[in-house]
């Protein structure tokens, strides 16, 4: 009973010997690990890139070429330092393959080669290279700094020089690499040939995480224009803070997560003068700021003209316009619009509402016969542009539909 086993064992390797044929073994310690290992392919492969130091110029592609009639190309893999792998194509023949995307600058490259000759044994050579340094680097430069924020705060990506042909764009905006936790659906807008914004479809998640980094370094954006390194960044958010001025009722709804949390008589701008409509995010908090009509064109000594100290003062636009205390006007205030623009409450209020709010929070005005908030240039208009609108500036996304073909390359993925 105990040789029962061992002699089942024997005939099992004897079966397998004879199904594999010669020269194969399925058990034992005879067979030959060299024989099937690829041989040196130096003599049988050429390269149009030199090895050592001389650097390859970037504007003649990768070619790899096998010498002679009875050796051919089964594989190249080209890849960089940085993980990226060079695409190519190989000829049917096998004679020849070649890179079909440009080589990224300033980078080191290793070429792996499979060859096999007229009888089947497999070959292999490896080649290693850099690539010579870009004449013009193109920059990116995210914002804002690092940091928490309120849920409507943009990124934004800021080019060292102008983009303009919608196949660079592509080019750059694929780079630029926006994740978010809980994960949303998001995209980018060319502000302009220099300037690009980041937002969600909606507002960004309460109490989340948010980085952006870039893939440009060496890639080709334009001719002789090639990307440089960027720093990464990462944002966090506070709860969802938003407050809505209401222009025609003269007061000002705070909410939390969608929460009230305060309602605030106010006055807004008067006719004339009268106060921007839309949704504005915070820029930045100032205890104390002087404010004078001659900053906003208003002439000194005129009837409109003021020079006033202002406390507790929450910027919405780059233009002037505040949420900030104004004792001088308390009696309008929950009844009329009498201010040069801003949005004005007692002084107390002003300091709850400083000390409520932080930079990326919003503001929005309703029912003000004010024009709409800017889009861009005054601040952050972006959130008054329509999802659709939204996603005609970037030229990846645009002329796609919501949740289908290529705009799913826009979703969000988890923080890793």
């Amino acid at each position: 009973m105990n040789h029962t086993p061992r002699l089942r064992t024997v005939l099992s390797c004897t079966l397998l010997v004879v199904s594999l044929g010669a020269g194969a073994t399925a058990c034992g310690a005879d067979s030959h690990p060299l024989a099937s290992r690829p041989h040196d392919a130096t003599g049988q492969v050429a390269f149009s890139a030199p090895g050592g130091s001389t650097k390859v110029d970037l504007d003649k592609p990768l070619e790899v070429t096998a010498k002679g009639g009875d050796d051919r190309i089964t594989d190249v893999t080209a890849m960089d330092t940085a993980g990226h792998h060079l695409a190519g194509e190989l000829t049917a023949d096998g004679t020849r393959w070649h890179s079909t995307a440009p080589l990224a600058a300033g980078a080191r490259y290793t070429v792996r080669v499979a060859t096999e000759d007229e009888d089947g044994a497999p070959g292999a050579r490896t080649i290693t290279f850099d690539t010579a340094a870009a004449k013009k680097t193109l920059k990116v430069e995210f914002g804002p700094e690092a940091g928490k924020y309120g849920v409507g705060q943009p990124i934004t990506a800021k080019l060292s020089a102008p983009v303009k042909s919608k196949q660079d764009r592509a080019v750059v905006e694929g780079a630029l690499k926006v994740r978010s936790t809980p994960v949303v659906d998001g995209a980018w807008h060319w502000v302009d040939d220099k300037e690009l914004h980041f937002r969600p479809k909606e507002y960004w998640p309460a109490n989340g995480t948010i980085t952006a980094t870039s893939n440009l370094e060496g890639m080709k954006v334009g001719n002789q224009l090639y990307g440089g390194a960027a720093k990464p960044l990462k944002l966090t958010t506070g709860d969802r803070v938003e407050a809505v001025a209401d222009a025609e009722s003269h007061y000002m709804t705070v909410l939390r997560n969608g929460e009230e949390i305060n309602s605030i008589p106010v006055t807004t701008g008067k006719p004339g003068f009268s106060t921007r409509n839309g949704i504005k995010v915070v820029l930045g908090k100032e205890e104390f700021v002087r404010m004078r009509g001659t900053s906003i064109g208003i002439a000194e000594g005129s009837s409109d003209s003021y020079d006033l100290p202002v406390y507790w003062a929450t910027r919405v636009t780059w233009s002037g316009e505040y949420v900030h205390a104004a004792p001088w006007s308390v009696g309008s205030q929950g009844s009329a619009n009498v201010s040069h623009g801003c949005i004005g409450m007692s002084t107390s209020n002003a300091e709850w509402f400083y000390d409520t709010v932080r930079q990326g929070d919003i503001v929005k005005v309703v029912n003000s016969e004010g024009d709409t908030m800017e889009d861009f240039g005054n601040g952050f208009g972006d959130w008054n542009l329509s999802w659709a609108k939204w996603r005609k500036g970037s030229v990846l996304q645009a002329g796609t539909r919501d949740g289908s073909g290529p705009a799913d390359a826009a979703r969000l993925r988890p923080e890793v």
